[in-house]
């Protein structure tokens, strides 16, 4: 198992029915947020609870962060609020077919396989967290920063501008 930078580990015979409280030391923030490329993450909680289905567990519960990243656009600071449920599944990891094509049903893709009795729970909040970025998130500056670049006339810097200055006679 490779480290996380927030890792919660969860046996999957000490679950119970209640929730579990997950919250990010300063440390674990700052990895992440470089891990990310967020210029911070100033809180990053989850409430989660496990029921156990068969072999595989289930996990229900909400994603909550605060987060500084850069606008796409002009770079300044941008502070973001997420909040986003969760719904995450852990099965045993099955062994891999050597070389063999498989075919994965819809439910299969988000599974998350663990080996033995232990999986990551904090891991898999990290990687939601990461999922639940905006990757071209933009700031009250963006617009003045568009202009001031000519990015706002769609015309002069869309797909067919460079083949206007192609045409002959231009």
């Amino acid at each position: 198992m490779i480290a996380s930078e927030f890792s919660r580990l969860v046996d999957e015979r000490q679950v119970t029915a209640k929730p579990l409280q997950l919250e990010a030391t300063a440390e674990e923030r700052a990895t992440l947020a470089k891990r990310f490329g967020l210029v911070a993450i100033d809180r990053l909680e989850a409430a989660v609870a496990i029921e156990r289905h068969g072999e595989a567990l289930t996990a229900h519960g909400k994603l909550s962060a605060e987060i500084v990243q850069s606008c796409a656009v002009s770079g300044e600071d941008l502070p973001v609020t997420i909040d986003e449920p969760l719904a995450l599944r852990f099965v045993p990891a099955a062994p891999e077919p050597a070389d063999e094509e498989i075919e994965l049903e819809e439910s299969d893709l988000d599974e998350i396989p663990f080996e033995g009795h232990v999986f990551d729970l904090g891991e898999a909040v990290a990687q939601s967290l990461a999922l639940a970025i905006d990757p071209y998130a933009t700031g009250p500056e963006a617009d003045r920063v568009r202009k001031e670049k000519g990015l706002n006339d769609e015309g002069a810097s869309g797909p067919f501008a460079v083949l206007k200055g192609l045409k002959t006679g231009d």
